[in-house]
């Protein structure tokens, strides 16, 4: 027998002998100076490659890419049939003014209760949500500027943290008080453009974002990316009256799951300081769960929204590829990633969702997607809706965790659903995964490479971290073929997930299968690879990328050191409004008791 394999059909996989293989990733730990030995190593002309090829043997990707006949069509970006319209829903314009669409996404949240606003106080801990600081500026308790000069005196202290901690990687005071003082002048005159005026956001530096120009958490990316001027989705966040505070430090081009960056500092946990925030987006995660932000924009190509908000204990929102428009970030020419919000609560994440919403012109012709919507919270009807969601559960796959606090805390949410919603829960089985994990690093890995190797060949991949530099060397190794399979299994992937959707609503995961790792001190310098706790953060996310799905993580508790717990949802192709329903259902059942972080500041009401 040779070496070639070939793989049935998607639509005669017999489901009944599907057996979960647990994921095990061959790859050295590394940090510091034999970090930096391997890198060079890796680089170096004849024994790169040689060790390249061994680490993909070792992981079965040889035999995956080369060496197996995959019956399927390449499918080079996410394709859907067409998709019923939600129940209980209400329906948003997006060629219509993002003011517009934000009115009615605020009569779909239940009303406001002041109860619990600044001018009360409460005894437990709770983040300040967005409607908090409306009431707070109208009722003229404080100004915009006021709330600006503590975030701005927060952020240098960061800034001066040793060794480095930075929460931005670009901040511009006086841009920042500019931006204050004209909100402050509005709410003076009555004339508030919206419920997100006076509202302090981050942008991740892969985002554009005026006056910065987007570095991506490099060194030289500015050099060559030269443009400053708003992304759309920020466009439309300022339209709204939305303060921007600067660009989000992050994991370096995005290629890292922790948020290590030794350029400008590795930004740290809130909740443990001496751990990792998650990656790529830490910076935005990070800025939420302190307190300092209400919300902040996220790119999300493998997780990188979600991992974070898990970590950090606040909700990270993917939308459907292709629902929210990426001109304007570095990484608009992918197949996989998103622009998304965090935020502190889901009715935060409901409110930017429905601002940055609006896919592109070439997006809406090639995609087809349905008309965002999103969850009338309010109505009669949704606890109806609620009852009749089925929810789907792949059992080995959603107990593979480091830990089994993880998987028992959502477990007990899950069956917490059931008893107070009704809702239903059915036992799946989702086929090759380890196929899907494969598809998704050939895909991000090559399209990644495609836009940063015309710089890399002029000189600037040297400028790269350690870290980076790791990631680019297998990228490299993959070829036209491997790619072109990589495509093929995901056509294959998007069959067997769409079956599964006409089996149930949602799919429901741990976010990741570890809480927050701890950051070695040895790799603060340097960098590290520890692929193993990569595999453990990307365990469950990679269908939102690879297939474009909706996903969103909720926090739902912490694990026996405090370290805050994600639950996933992932739902139906342009179902942003099933899995926020469902969200803001589960935040209800676990508000309490809200752990504060250990770094957190109150910037609306200091002590």
């Amino acid at each position: 027998m040779g070496k070639k394999r070939v793989m049935l059909p998607a639509e005669k996989v017999d489901l009944s002998c599907v057996k979960y293989e647990q994921e095990e990733i061959e790859a050295p730990h590394l940090t510091g100076y034999s970090f930096k030995l391997f890198v060079k190593m890796l680089e170096a002309p004849l024994i790169g490659p040689l060790i390249i090829s061994q680490l993909k043997k070792q992981n079965k990707m040889v035999e995956l890419l080369r060496n197996t006949v995959i019956p399927e069509p390449p499918m080079f970006k996410p394709e859907y049939p067409p998709q019923d319209p939600e129940p209980g829903v209400v329906l948003l314009n997006e060629e219509g003014k993002p003011e517009e669409r934000l009115d009615i996404a605020l009569n779909c949240l239940p009303d406001y209760n002041p109860a619990n606003s600044l001018d009360a106080g409460t005894e437990s801990f709770r983040y300040w949500k967005v409607r908090d600081y409306a009431h707070a500026y109208r009722s003229k308790l404080v100004t915009p500027t006021m709330v600006a000069e503590r975030i701005l005196t927060i952020i240098d202290d960061f800034n001066h943290k040793k060794p480095p901690a930075p929460l931005l990687v670009s901040c511009e005071a006086e841009d920042v008080r500019k931006q204050a003082a004209a909100s402050t002048k509005r709410f003076e005159e009555g004339k508030p453009l919206s419920i997100l005026d006076g509202i302090f956001m981050a942008i991740k530096d892969d985002i554009g974002c005026y006056p910065y120009v987007s570095k991506g958490a490099t060194t030289w990316m500015n050099e060559v990316h030269t443009d400053n001027e708003d992304a759309i989705c920020v466009s439309r966040l300022r339209a709204c009256g939305v303060i921007l505070i600067g660009k989000a430090n992050m994991h370096e081009l995005g290629m890292g799951t922790t948020g290590n960056n030794p350029n400008y500092g590795t930004t740290r946990n809130p909740h443990a300081p001496d751990r990792y925030t998650g990656g790529s987006s830490s910076g935005p995660a990070a800025l939420v769960a302190t307190g300092i932000c209400s919300a902040a924009l996220g790119t999300d190509g493998g997780g990188s929204v979600r991992i974070p908000s898990s970590l950090c204990g606040v909700v990270g929102l993917k939308t459907t590829y292709g629902r929210t428009d990426m001109r304007g970030s570095l990484c608009d020419a992918g197949t996989v990633e998103i622009i998304g919000p965090i935020a502190s609560s889901v009715e935060d994440a409901m409110l930017v969702y429905s601002v940055i919403l609006g896919s592109s012109p070439a997006d809406k012709i090639s995609l087809r997607p349905s008309p965002p919507c999103l969850p009338n919270l309010p109505s009669s009807e949704s606890l109806n809706v609620l009852g009749s969601l089925r929810l789907g559960k792949y059992s080995a796959w959603f107990n593979d965790v480091q830990s089994s606090d993880i998987s028992d805390k959502c477990e007990d949410i899950i069956n917490l659903l059931s008893k107070s919603h009704g809702c239903e829960v059915v036992e799946i089985v989702i086929p090759e995964l380890h196929e899907m994990r494969t598809a998704h690093l050939v895909s991000i890995g090559s399209e990644t490479l495609a836009s940063l190797n015309p710089d890399c060949e002029d000189g600037k991949g040297t400028r790269l971290t350690y870290d980076t530099r790791t990631s680019m060397a297998l990228f490299r190794s993959f070829t036209a073929s491997d790619y072109v399979a990589a495509q093929c299994l995901r056509r294959r992937l998007m069959y067997h997930h769409m079956e599964i959707f006409k089996k149930v609503d949602i799919i429901v995961t741990p976010t990741t299968g570890m809480t927050a790792p701890k950051i070695p001190s040895s790799a603060l310098k340097f960098g590290e690879t520890n692929l193993n706790v990569t595999g453990y953060l990307m365990r469950f996310v990679i269908p939102g990328n690879l297939l474009g799905f909706p996903a969103i993580s909720v926090p739902v508790g912490y694990d026996k050191q405090g370290l805050p717990i994600g639950l996933q949802l992932i739902g139906r192709p342009w179902a942003e409004a099933s899995i926020l329903h469902l969200a803001s259902a589960i935040e209800e059942l676990c508000k309490d008791p809200k752990k504060r972080p250990a770094q957190f500041f109150d910037v609306l009401k200091p002590n």
